[in-house]
């Protein structure tokens, strides 16, 4: 049985909150503060976390939790803005919505990202897209034989990409791969983990967006043309 820690400041939230999950057969409990998260979290299989708390802000609950561990994390906010699910993503959220979901639709994201939490890579092997080095076995990524600090879904969004290097890969298989879901069509997700890792790798042309289908990992080639050049320099 896997365990959910929800954190919300409304007792009678949490509580149906936490009466839910128990009922689709997790074992759940609360918490009403960000302080109180921040101990009991590792108890936790996964946190569903309120970024409106009444002690901390809960982009820097995001921000800790991601620091000091990979625990699967799913923030809510019942305010539909936009730019505060992309912070909580950004933070190191592995899902944000607006507080506007079912008690179903609760249960499904759980579920996905705990299935995708169970998942490692489908491949073992280090891939070397010169001079960018990626190795599921110690999940670290080096550019330059500089290591790049990434947390677990820009590892596991930049692997998949970097695997398939010579296609473009769909949102749709990003958001099923990556985050076990079918979520894609509303979320911001993979966008905002996209920006992140082109920021961590100094190079936005490492990830190429192709428009309405989704990503592709761009590889220098190795005698390129002048036009290349800089590419490949600036890579």
């Amino acid at each position: 049985m896997r365990n959910v820690l929800v954190v919300e400041r409304e007792t009678s939230a949490a509580d149906a909150m936490v009466r839910d999950l128990r009922r689709q057969g997790y074992a759940a409990r609360s918490v009403g503060t960000g302080a109180h998260a921040l101990h009991a979290y590792r108890e936790a299989d996964l946190v569903l976390l309120s970024l409106e708390l009444p002690d901390v802000d809960g982009i820097e609950v995001c921000r800790t939790l991601r620091a000091a561990s990979d625990i699967p994390l799913i923030a809510f906010t019942r305010r539909d803005d936009e730019l505060e699910r992309v912070l909580a993503l950004k933070a190191g959220a592995d899902d944000c919505v607006a507080q506007t979901w079912g008690f179903r639709e609760i249960g499904a994201r759980v579920e996905a990202v705990l299935r995708r939490s169970r998942r490692g890579p489908a491949h073992s092997e280090a891939i070397s897209l010169r001079p960018l080095h990626i190795d599921p076995r110690t999940r670290e990524v080096r550019l330059r034989d500089r290591l790049i600090d990434v947390t677990s879904k820009e590892f596991e969004l930049l692997y998949l990409l970097a695997s398939n290097h010579e296609t473009v890969v769909s949102r749709k298989e990003l958001m099923s791969k990556v985050w076990g879901s079918d979520w894609g069509p509303t979320s911001r997700t993979i966008d905002t983990h996209v920006s992140t890792l082109r920021a961590k790798l100094g190079c936005s042309r490492w990830i190429v967006t192709v428009r309405g289908v989704g990503y592709r990992m761009a590889v220098a080639r190795r005698s390129p043309e002048p036009a290349e050049a800089a590419f490949a320099a600036e890579m």
